[in-house]
């Protein structure tokens, strides 16, 4: 009865105090009302008292591209979305999570080449870095681009008979019974209260929430924004770089010349073309990049056309966030210099591979020197953060 009394004393307060008040002093007021599930389910991993920052995050001024596209981050739909993503009840047996496969210690990827699913499920690609997915041109996801904006990517992974298993099929339970599961789950109640000023759970507004939340990871601590901030554009040597650094640096962004006579390349490596500085996004226009099969080791697959920024392959101390593509195939950003480094595939063989990879209707033969390759791998390691793996609002809110 004294835990009764004192809801209802505190909406009864909240009601009186908030007639006459502005929009802005009745949230400052709406915020001082206790939250017992949230504060049962997370401690003070979640306080809806003291949110944490999403909103206000600040950039470089250098970094232009969003696309967030009308769905602009709040820190009360950030802060669902962060629940929402390492929430195991989202899966139909609740062991699977968005963070399963996308786990922050990895630059939310995994070390696995394939990820694991729902009762001995597996993923059929290798789970994407989710880094500065807001900073991009390109508004459409997965490898192969089939989901035509980070919000309907959200809930597709949930639908998923093999990842989190609410597909409707074979006996499955679909979306609409997760809505309900949720809706019955009082921290959500609270939450959805909070940010929507009801209770109801929706698909779109589960995936405004995730869409928030993952847009929301950023990573621009690394040597390379330190250097960029001292410069007035990228082809200008960096103050703080090594020799070897600005070198790698200009193979990175130089076009290449292609020679007819010998089908070889020289001058720069033109990876800018494909990811472009200082995002490092990839461009919406590039398709298949050479690799052509699937995560599990069979078929041909030319639809893989989308990529992560390149940002945090590797981690500070130089250890890289493994495997990597698609298929999880290359391990080591030196594996990565030398696919590129020698196309083997011809366009009749790849239907859609990138003509950036193929001059001249042949597959590109970079001819690196060992020089060059160290230069480029320096180069890559500077684009390494650290705030990315460590910073609590990106955790899991249900480690106690």
């Amino acid at each position: 009865m004294k835990v009764i009394y004192k809801v209802i004393s505190a909406i009864s307060l909240f009601i009186f105090f908030t007639a006459g008040c502005s929009k802005k002093e009745s949230e400052t007021l709406q915020i001082q009302i206790s939250y017992e599930a949230i504060k049962a389910a997370f401690g003070d991993n979640i306080n809806l008292n003291s949110l944490a920052e999403y909103e206000g995050q600040t950039k470089p001024a250098y970094i232009l591209k969003d696309n967030t596209v009308g769905n602009t981050i709040s820190n009360a739909k950030a802060t669902i979305g962060r629940i929402l993503f390492y929430d195991k009840n989202l899966s139909i047996n609740n062991t699977i999570s968005c963070s399963s496969c996308h786990k922050q210690e990895f630059a939310f990827s995994d070390t696995a080449i394939i990820s694991s699913g729902v009762s001995g499920g597996l993923t059929q690609r290798h789970s994407m870095r989710l880094i500065n997915t807001r900073f991009a041109v390109e508004r459409k996801f997965f490898w192969d681009e089939r989901a035509a904006s980070l919000e309907i990517q959200t809930t597709q992974p949930i639908q998923d008979h093999a990842e989190m298993g609410f597909s409707g099929q074979n006996g499955r339970p679909g979306l609409s019974v997760l809505l309900s599961k949720l809706q019955g789950i009082s921290y959500y109640n609270e939450l959805f209260k909070f940010a929507y000023n009801d209770i109801n759970v929706t698909e779109a507004r589960m995936q405004e929430c995730l869409a928030q939340f993952i847009r929301s990871i950023q990573s621009f601590d690394s040597k390379y924004d330190a250097g960029r901030a001292l410069v007035a554009n990228d082809n200008q040597n960096f103050p703080n770089f090594t020799q070897a650094e600005n070198a790698g640096k200009n193979l990175f962004i130089a076009a290449p010349v292609f020679d007819r006579n010998s089908s070889r390349i020289s001058g720069g490596l033109g990876c800018n073309g494909c990811h472009n500085a200082p995002e490092f996004d990839i461009d919406p226009n590039s398709r298949n990049n050479g690799i052509i099969g699937q995560a599990n080791g069979t078929n041909r697959d030319f639809t893989n056309t989308r990529a992560p920024t390149l940002r945090d392959l590797t981690k500070n101390d130089r250890r890289v966030n493994n495997p990597m593509m698609h298929t999880g195939a290359i391990v080591g950003l030196r594996a990565i210099l030398n696919h590129y480094n020698t196309i083997n595939l011809n366009p009749a063989q790849n239907p859609n591979l990138d003509p950036r990879l193929a001059p001249n209707g042949i597959g590109q033969k970079l001819n690196l020197t060992e020089n060059e390759i160290n230069a480029v791998l320096a180069f890559l390691e500077t684009l390494a953060g650290n705030n990315v793996y460590t910073d609590k609002k990106w955790s899991d809110p249900f480690l106690r």
